[in-house]
């Protein structure tokens, strides 16, 4: 990495943090088995991933994949429809793909997680609590039995990177294991609901939108007080609170 002229932070909190040098990425991990998973679930993953250089606990370092993110939570795409449904028959290879050997959060996990970070939000009036109470309604949708296949559990949409109209890597997969179909999908498509019928054309059959629709209101939900706690603003327009207000 010589001649390298700056360090740049991606992101930091009190979890991890990620540099970017030159074009190697240095993921910095306080949990040594989320990178472990991640490790893991590159290697296993029937989608393009990030190169791993060297890994040397707590730190992992990855090639930057080409391309530029599918888009950002709070502002628009600029991907083409295209571009959406090539995320979409990505996402289907994954779902396609053998189970990993390790389980993500079961619904009993998540449905304990809800009612936990539901009564934060009211009782410290972070959020309404007709907003609360009506999302937290939608979310228990989601809560469904559902047929685990291989998720990546943080689709983030700015974790997938595109090259025109193709998938060019998928970054991020510290939260990868075991879980439901419809949760991958709705993370993907969070704050960017007009692109899910995309999505969809490129994920194929199976889908279950109010699934989807319910996993929208519980990411949101559940994820308020973590953003607020780590330094982000989930009140940023296009962000989960537009997302939570948008049900109603």
């Amino acid at each position: 990495m010589t001649g390298v002229d700056e360090v740049k932070v991606v992101i930091a909190h009190r979890e991890c943090a990620t540099l970017r040098v030159g074009d190697t990425f240095l993921k910095i991990d306080a949990d040594q088995q989320r990178t472990a998973v991640e490790v893991e679930a590159m290697a296993l993953a029937p989608v393009p991933t990030p190169r791993v250089l060297w890994h040397r606990p707590p730190v992992l370092a990855l090639a930057a994949v080409p391309g530029a993110p599918l888009g950002r939570l709070g502002g628009p795409s600029a991907a083409s429809p295209a571009a959406w449904a090539a995320a979409g028959a990505a996402v289907r290879r994954l779902h396609d793909a053998p189970l990993p050997p390790w389980h993500g959060p079961s619904a009993e996990d998540g449905a304990a997680r809800l009612e936990a970070e539901c009564a934060w939000l009211v009782d410290n009036d972070v959020l309404p609590a007709d907003l609360v109470a009506r999302n937290h309604g939608i979310a228990l949708g989601a809560l469904r039995p559902w047929r685990p296949v291989f998720v990546h559990g943080d689709l983030h949409v700015s974790h997938v990177f595109v090259t025109g109209d193709e998938v060019s890597g998928v970054i991020d997969w510290s939260e990868a294991a075991q879980g439901d179909a419809m949760f991958d999908l709705a993370v993907l498509t969070l704050g960017h609901e007009r692109h899910l019928v995309d999505v969809l054309a490129g994920y194929g059959t199976g889908a279950d939108v109010d699934a989807i629709r319910a996993w929208w209101s519980y990411r949101s939900l559940v994820a308020v007080r973590w953003l607020i706690e780590h330094g982000f603003d989930p009140a940023r327009p296009g962000c989960e609170i537009d997302v939570l207000r948008a049900r109603m």
